[in-house]
């Protein structure tokens, strides 16, 4: 596996794919600049070999058409201030100006293209199709758009050396800038120490986890989590469902749920994986009690019962201590955990202790020597809103990419360049 430790960028101009999708307030001023100081590794290092950087990055979805709000431009600040230096802004992807820019970069240059997605090819998407269209028009435009992204992720690669692959959180889409530009480098083509880490930390899960082994499964879907739960009873000793989706498993179980969330086309689905982790030997825990509220509001009358007794007009939001102390003492025992998917509603303030106590759990178990990783959109805002990232072995920066990975599915930007 080529990772940027292993490459000599000295006179090289490397593309580099970060993932610089990155919330804007309404200033268009970046309001968490998280993956782009993800990034400074590799963009440092090949600076320091006496290389130049061009960086590419999608924001938004544009849909291939030039969005204002969506334009990477407003990103340059926040990039200059991460990295400590200009970035030059190219306005553009491909094309003859973008080609002079990249040309006329010295050793230590940064370049800034265009958002991504600003060109239909990138994703192969005929957007310029309206929902009128036929079906016979959506494949004939999708065909078109297919054989015009050949000549994009060309003109993508004139502009460098060498490519380098960054973004985890797109490592799943089957994009021009993380599937295809790979081609055009042979043998010059590697992931950046994001990647390579998080591939680190997913095989050390995965494949070589000291046991005992504790998945922790929250939030609201079963549905979202099926093939990643079915992956994870092969390899865990421990599988701890928490969140919205407890009361699919609870009503399959003939629990009374209330008005709480319910997938009840999966109630067979649900009973279907308590039997498989009973067969396999592993050790499914469900809540066994909550926090019920009469709406979904922070300042909704709560009352605490068994799980398997919700009442009338109420729904379960987080829960409940018998649970906390369940869940905390299983995570503390724990010698490798794995945690996507909040316990409650986290975002609420009075419904967001059964999320703060498992990462504070998790925290505790780190501290005793276990190796814990947490992904997932909703689990890392949470271990950043209760300060505790730097308490857990690794943060995942892709929710996506990760799950499908857990999943045993091969991503199109990691398959590019392993092979």
């Amino acid at each position: 596996m080529l990772t940027v430790d292993k490459f000599n960028f000295s006179g090289k101009k490397a593309i580099v794919r970060v993932d610089f999708n990155v919330p804007l307030n309404s200033n268009f001023e970046v309001t968490d600049d998280n993956r782009i100081r993800a990034a400074l590794p590799t963009i440092k290092k090949i600076l320091s070999d006496g290389g130049a950087a061009i960086l590419m990055s999608h924001l938004g979805r544009p849909d291939g058409k030039v969005v204002e709000k969506y334009s990477l431009k407003h990103v340059v600040a926040a990039v200059e201030k991460a990295l400590g230096k200009p970035v030059l802004f190219a306005g553009e992807c491909v094309g003859e100006k973008v080609e002079k820019m990249a040309a006329s970069l010295k050793a230590g240059d940064v370049m800034l293209l265009e958002n991504l997605r600003y060109h239909e090819e990138e994703e192969g998407k005929p957007y310029h199709l309206g929902k009128e269209a036929s079906e016979e028009e959506k494949k004939a435009g999708k065909a078109k758009v297919k054989e015009s992204q050949k000549e994009f992720v060309k003109n993508l690669s004139k502009l460098a050396d060498c490519y380098v692959n960054d973004a985890f959180g797109t490592a799943h889409r089957a994009h021009a800038s993380t599937a295809l530009i790979a081609a055009h480098f042979p043998g010059k083509s590697m992931f950046g120490y994001l990647i390579g880490n998080e591939l680190l930390a997913m095989e050390k899960v995965l494949h070589n986890p000291v046991k005992p082994f504790t998945a922790i499964m929250g939030g609201a879907k079963v549905s979202d989590k099926i093939l990643v739960i079915e992956n994870l009873l092969d390899k865990v000793d421990n599988l701890i469902i928490g969140g919205g989706m407890t009361y699919t498993f609870i009503k399959a179980k003939g629990g009374n749920i209330g008005k709480s969330l319910c997938e009840e086309d999966k109630l067979d689905l649900a009973l279907d994986l308590i039997n498989k982790a009973a067969a396999k030997g592993v050790n499914l825990i469900l809540p066994v009690d909550q926090v019920l509220a009469d709406k979904f509001d922070n300042e909704a009358n709560t009352k605490i019962t068994d799980i398997e007794k919700g009442e009338e007009g109420m729904m379960g939001l987080d829960v409940g201590p018998k649970t906390i102390a369940l869940l905390s003492e299983v995570i503390e025992n724990s010698k490798t955990i794995l945690w996507n998917g909040p316990m409650g509603v986290f975002e609420m303030k009075n419904f967001q202790k059964g999320t703060v106590s498992i990462a504070e759990a998790i925290a505790r178990a780190t501290a005793k020597g276990a190796y814990s990783l947490v992904g997932g959109g909703d689990s890392v805002a949470a271990v950043n809103k209760f300060g505790l990232a730097d308490k857990v072995s690794y943060v995942s920066t892709g929710g996506g990419a990760m799950l499908e990975y857990i999943e045993g599915k091969d991503l199109p930007g990691i398959k590019a360049i392993r092979g």
